[in-house]
């Protein structure tokens, strides 16, 4: 998973292919601006690692078929609750 400096990282290679040389100041002075805003917005992000996702999909998986195989129970229980009724 690409964090959020190596996507800044990335973006700051592309950026610096444009400008000319003689904006170098300009262009570092943005560039820290950016670095900074850009942090500041991933920073307020409710992100999760790949790794924590791929987990929590897992234990939903797990508790979809769980749900699954009771609401079968249940289904037979009340299956043979109706057939002693009548």
């Amino acid at each position: 998973m690409k964090t959020p400096q190596d996507i800044f990282a990335q973006l700051q290679g592309q950026f610096g292919q444009f400008v000319p040389d003689m904006a170098r100041a300009a262009r570092e002075d943005f560039e820290q601006h950016a670095r900074a805003t850009v942090l500041s917005v991933l920073n307020k992000l409710d992100l999760v690692t790949r790794e924590e996702f791929d987990a929590q999909q897992a234990v939903l998986l797990r508790t979809r078929e769980k749900v699954e195989a009771l609401e079968k129970q249940v289904a037979a229980l009340e299956k043979r609750v109706g057939d002693q009724n009548s």
